[in-house]
């Protein structure tokens, strides 16, 4: 059975969902092995046996920023152990980490790809190009295999696994890419977070102004949703980063996306076309946006959600 490794960082008392994917897919191709980021505990443990890992490497870097240690300390494990792919998710710390082990290793590595396949003569991926209007195919022999995946790719669901063995990994001295973290700042989150929510409220400069976010705000409110933007308003200023939507954002696949003011570049396109849903608000009929939609409403937002928020205040 082939051997799959997958990082999974943690984020707060749990894995991160987008390490959960990664266990879905890895599952299905062999035998698990979770390379976990973070302070673990016995409850994080137990929940990546119940996805599919049957042995977890664990990576607690404290205050050290974690890329240069961890790919040195994974760097001498693949060549030890050989596993036949590394997993890792389209992520920050992932992308840093695989980018340095690859380096080490002396190997290329497969990015932005949404499904992996192995096979006799190597690993096999399929990547969206072109706004996701096509599908490439890239394959390399140039063992050990490295891919990183999108966001949103595969689903995560518990196996009812048992707890799996544990590993602690002490991490090396790395000199001169040593670096550490003196000070963080956890931003506050209320509501559903914008990569899990079933429900998705986004703008877009069709808004207008800043201020007009707010109908976002108070539509998200009643729809209990979370709520995005566009990266003309986050490069704008008037959103956090954290709200962007798109390819150099966040990857959604929410139940419902509703678009207030998005003309539909191509960029937040490639975000959210995966919803199993989308309405659209805008005034121009021909907005690419509509292309996609399933429902849409030609019309202008700040009539159209004021009196969409007057409906639901009043159920």
């Amino acid at each position: 059975m082939a051997s799959i490794w997958v990082l999974v960082e943690q984020d707060g008392d749990k894995p991160t969902t987008l390490g959960l994917e990664l266990l879905a897919k890895a599952r299905e191709l062999g035998e698990v092995t979770a390379l976990l980021l973070g302070p673990g505990s016995d409850q994080v443990f137990a929940t990546l046996g119940e996805h599919g890992a049957t042995s977890v490497i664990h990576l607690d870097t404290g205050d050290r920023l974690p890329s240069a240690p961890v790919a040195a300390v994974l760097a001498e494990r693949v060549a030890s152990d050989s596993p036949d792919l590394v997993l890792f998710g389209q992520a920050y710390n992932d992308r840093d980490i695989a980018g340095r082990l690859a380096a080490r290793l002396g190997v290329g590595l497969l990015s932005n790809a949404i499904d992996v396949r192995l096979g006799d003569d190597g690993v096999e991926t399929d990547h969206e190009i072109l706004g996701g209007t096509r599908i490439a195919t890239a394959r390399t022999s140039q063992a050990p295999f490295i891919v990183l995946v999108r966001p949103k790719s595969f689903v995560a669901g518990s196996v009812g696994g048992d707890a799996p063995a544990v590993e602690k990994l002490d991490l090396p001295d790395v000199g001169s890419a040593e670096a550490r973290v003196e000070g963080s700042h956890i931003e506050e989150r209320e509501g559903p977070q914008l990569g899990e929510a079933s429900i998705v409220v986004s703008g877009g400069r069709g808004l207008g102004s800043p201020e007009a976010y707010q109908l976002v705000e108070d539509l998200g409110k009643q729809l209990k949703a979370a709520t995005g933007a566009t990266r003309a308003i986050v490069d704008a200023g008037w959103v956090p980063y954290s709200k962007q939507v798109g390819q150099t954002g966040k990857t959604v696949k929410p139940d419902v996306y509703i678009a207030c003011g998005i003309s539909g570049a191509m960029q937040h396109l490639v975000g959210m076309k995966d919803s199993k849903t989308i309405i659209a608000i805008n005034k121009d009929a021909d907005a690419p946006i509509f292309s996609i939609a399933d429902l849409g409403v030609v019309g202008d937002v700040h009539k159209v959600l004021p009196k969409l928020i007057e409906t639901l205040q009043a159920r």
